[in-house]
């Protein structure tokens, strides 16, 4: 189980090339139509990314 779950993590890094892109796109679309400020933003973009890695690498994993 401890295992699985540290593959998981070492698959994330290089999921975020795939992933920064979404992450960059979420985050402006949040800016535009929901006029958050850039801090907020910038973490929109960080969250977005690392789930959506988390998410990938552990499809490819799993699969």
């Amino acid at each position: 189980m401890m295992h699985d779950i540290m593959i998981i993590l070492v698959l994330t890094f290089p999921m975020f090339l795939f992933t920064i892109y979404p992450g960059i796109l979420a985050g402006n679309y949040a800016q535009k139509h929901y006029h958050v400020s850039e801090s907020l933003k910038r973490a929109i973009m960080l969250s977005i990314t690392f789930l959506f890695a988390l998410l990938l690498s552990s499809l490819l994993y799993l699969t």
